[in-house]
């Protein structure tokens, strides 16, 4: 099987102008955990995926959480970091997306397919045709096509 047969072809993808905000409630509203990030010809120039939203280095976020709420419950004054933290404004899919992105032809064989998300220790690759963003593999469609092979 060729990326072609195992591809998603209704793919949601944001803009680099996307806030964040718009691109949680899209991954919400389709059941899905990453897009791409295309610029006005379609071509991907990242991904935003839910670890994007959420942040990568989960002790360091662990370490804020636990400060801020420290202050809250001690009744003191909020800290100006971070105050300045839930004032800033709202960012965007080009502030946190995931670059560069890989992606693949139309044509790459499931087993290249799963040695590119192995290599690169990725869950989706976008699939493009002249540079444009046709479809997207995820592990699912990989699995699913496994399955059905073996039917």
């Amino acid at each position: 099987m060729i990326a072609r047969d195992l591809m998603t072809k209704d793919v949601a993808t944001v803009s680099p102008d996307t806030p964040v905000g718009e691109i949680a409630q899209l991954l919400l509203k389709r059941g899905i955990s990453a897009v791409p990030v295309v610029d006005a010809n379609g071509v991907a120039t990242g991904m935003v995926s839910e670890g994007d939203l959420l942040g990568r280095d989960e002790e360091e976020r662990k370490a804020r959480r636990d400060w801020w709420l420290a202050m809250l419950a001690e009744g003191e004054e909020l800290h100006p970091d971070f105050l300045k933290t839930i004032r800033r404004p709202q960012q965007t899919a080009r502030q946190v997306m995931t670059t560069p992105v890989i992606t693949v032809g139309e044509t790459a064989k499931a087993a290249e397919i799963a040695r590119i998300l192995t290599e690169h220790r990725i869950k989706r690759v976008p699939v493009v045709r002249d540079g444009r963003v046709v479809g997207i593999v995820s592990r699912a469609n990989l699995l699913q096509a496994l399955v059905e092979e073996q039917d």
